[in-house]
């Protein structure tokens, strides 16, 4: 993403509120998934829309984000944003000398020390890019990482981390338990994560003391875990919403009818009022995912009218009845609308 501005990616102000940028978010989305949009640059688009909303959406982390701009992640916890623009701009005013000071080092080069952890890395190039490897940070710093008798770095807690989590409608629905295996720098390791019933697309599980080590006895990271509620051939989510295909029969949609619906908490009962076009969206209160403090959301079925494919020559007469005795014209409105139109350009 080349430090992209995160604000720039969703179309928002930096002043956005949080509902502004849910809503640009889901907006985007659904116009990037890799599932619905075909062009081939659509994924990259998708993935940086996910990480924009995934940063903005938090509370701590948006603030961090607009402290420390891209480098909000490597800055370790303590450090204030004039401190850090200090230690950047001495960065780059001596990274042109900085092979020259080496060599008269006899090469040595001066790292935070060993398992600073999670996006540090193992030396001071690790820091948000913008500090050269020769860099002193015990100088930049005024000493924050040394000990208190002045020898050596002092305990830095360790970095948080991120990673995916891809859940089904049903483990959103109804939460469970998932092993779940993450590859890093130590190797792969294996979580036990407790999904929450009624988890959302973009919302974070924090496993805490799971992510970077610290040094020197500090504590480690947390690891979070972005949820992404996978796409799903029978649910579409939206928040907590829901929506799903209700099929009818032309007399069901005609004459209305009660028709069972399946639905993630089990089957519902759908009442479909007379003379119920296609598209029509009937709403199921509190039937959408649900909320550990608050409402659910709700579920939306939408008709879809269905004509049968072969008919029996005793259907085909009453249909045959049906059109001669019917005065019902399904292009009537069409036609208004047409001649509306026609008049107002006249």
């Amino acid at each position: 993403m080349a430090d992209r501005d995160f604000y720039e990616i969703l179309g928002v102000p930096r002043t956005a509120s949080l509902e502004e940028i849910q809503r640009a978010y889901r907006k985007l989305a659904r116009a990037h998934h890799p599932d619905i949009n075909k062009d081939p640059a659509a994924e990259e688009r998708f993935k940086d829309i996910s990480e924009a909303y995934d940063v903005l959406s938090d509370p701590d982390t948006r603030r961090r984000y607009d402290a420390f701009g891209p480098d909000f992640r490597q800055v370790p916890e303590g450090i204030d944003p004039e401190t850090w623009s200090r230690a950047r701009a001495a960065g780059r005013a001596r990274a042109g000398a900085g092979a020259g000071a080496g060599a008269r080092r006899g090469g040595r080069r001066r790292g935070m020390g060993p398992e600073v952890g999670g996006d540090f890395g193992g030396g001071v190039g690790g820091v948000g890019g913008g500090v050269g490897e020769d860099i002193d940070l015990e100088e930049l710093f005024g000493g924050l990482f040394t000990g208190a008798a002045g020898r050596g770095w002092g305990p830095v807690p360790g970095a948080d981390q991120e990673a995916e989590l891809e859940v089904s409608v049903a483990e959103a629905y109804h939460g469970g338990r998932r092993s779940i295996y993450l590859a890093g720098p130590h190797g792969t390791r294996t979580f036990e994560v407790s999904i929450p019933a009624g988890v959302t697309d973009g919302q974070r599980i924090r496993l805490a003391g799971q992510g970077g080590r610290g040094s020197a006895g500090a504590d480690a990271g947390d690891l979070y875990l972005v949820v992404r509620v996978a796409p799903d051939r029978r649910y579409r989510v939206d928040g907590r919403d829901l929506y799903v295909d209700l099929p009818l029969a032309p007399w069901e949609a005609a004459l209305g009818a009660t028709v069972t619906l399946d639905t993630p908490g089990g089957a519902a009962k759908v009442t479909v009022p007379p003379g119920t076009a296609g598209g029509r969206k009937l709403r199921l209160r509190g039937r959408g995912l649900p909320h550990p403090h608050g409402r659910p959301g709700d579920l939306f079925a939408e008709a879809r009218v269905v004509v049968p494919e072969r008919l029996s020559a005793e259907e085909r007469r009453l249909w045959e009845e049906l059109a001669e005795v019917s005065p019902f014209d399904a292009r009537e409105g069409a036609r208004s609308r047409d001649g509306a139109g026609r008049g107002r350009t006249s």
